[in-house]
């Protein structure tokens, strides 16, 4: 057996734990049969190394957990050469919904073919109506039942209005209540050339959950034990969602971190965040390359996101990197009634 003795006794394995978040491809011992040795190889994201054993998530299929005694062979690679290929098609209600897909609240009730969404106010997305299709009831009894829904759990009332996808005459009741409207882009662009962005690729780290450091960089977390809970709930909520950080110094906070989730041929990225002190550096260009990268592994053409409208700074970091507005939806606030 090529394997069993301590990693740094084996010349081809070149990566040790300070590697994990990084794309390797490992070769391991997978079976005996009649005594001997059955190797197996596997290219993916190095997601943990303990003192027993490592795991890496491939591009499909479930992750590959072994023994540490069992590794043969191990190196860094370079990230997915992703593809070029067509934007996927997708009308603004399906965006929208893929989005609540990728950010989904603690709790969710239907009315009709609404969806009342609530997470302790963390965040407006996981804390409003998604008004997609007929609710089942004349627009204003179903806006009062929206309101009581709300009030019941200490929370203002927030509508999503999405056009098209919303009722047409949901508008002007809202208008007629005198609801207060936020504006939000909604931002597309192809996957491949996002993927081929940026440099410094090793600076990043892919994760699938978020530790204490991610969420010590994320600014939409306050101090209230309820609203952490559910911002965790959140955030991990998903069909296939990633965490990348550009780790600080040595016992400092990150640089940088990101989130993605991939959903059929969309990535959506969000929580792009860059301490204040490593702006200008192109860090969020890095990480969302990483994040593409990894969507593309995974099957995604293309990339999506939600920005505030007023948001100048992003919008024009976004330009950039080649996003242009599918539509823009509107978070209605209902005076309290």
């Amino acid at each position: 057996m090529a394997a069993g003795g301590p990693v740094q006794d084996r010349p081809e394995v070149r990566i040790d734990r300070s590697d994990v978040g990084l794309r390797v491809s490992v070769r391991r011992v997978a079976e005996f049969v009649d005594d001997r040795p059955v190797f197996r190889d596997v290219i993916g994201v190095l997601t943990s190394w303990d003192d027993h054993e490592l795991t890496v998530v491939p591009r499909r299929g479930a992750p590959v957990t072994f023994a540490e005694k069992l590794l043969v062979a191990g190196k860094v690679v370079p990230l997915f050469p992703a593809r070029r290929a067509a934007l996927p098609v997708a009308p603004p209600e399906e965006l929208q919904r893929i989005a609540a897909r990728g950010w989904p609240a603690v709790e969710q009730e239907p009315l009709g073919g609404w969806t009342l969404r609530a997470s302790a106010g963390f965040t407006r997305r996981a804390n409003s109506v998604q008004t997609l299709g007929d609710p089942g009831l004349p627009l204003d009894e179903a806006l009062a039942t929206v309101r009581r829904w709300y009030a019941a759990r200490g929370l203002p009332a927030w509508v999503e209005v999405s056009t098209p996808g919303s009722p047409e005459d949901l508008r002007g009741e809202l208008d007629r209540l005198g609801a207060a409207y936020s504006p939000t882009l909604v931002r597309i662009a192809p996957l491949a050339p996002l993927a081929r962005l940026g440099s410094g690729h090793r600076r990043v780290r892919l994760a699938r959950t978020a530790g204490a450091e991610w969420m010590s960089l994320y600014r939409r977390v306050t101090g209230d034990p309820a609203v952490e809970e559910a911002a965790r709930q959140v955030i991990h909520g998903g069909p296939s969602v990633w965490f990348a950080t550009a780790p600080g110094a040595p016992g400092q906070p990150p640089l940088a971190i990101g989130r993605c989730v991939i959903d059929g041929p969309w990535a959506c990225f969000g929580a792009i965040e860059v301490a204040p002190y490593a702006r200008r550096a192109g860090l969020a260009t890095t990480l969302m390359a990483v994040l593409a990268a990894r969507a593309a592994e995974e099957g995604a053409t293309g990339a999506h996101l939600q920005v505030e409208a007023e948001n100048d700074g992003a919008i024009a970091l976004y330009d950039g990197l080649g996003f242009t507005t599918s539509h823009t939806y509107h978070y209605a606030r209902l005076p309290q009634g």
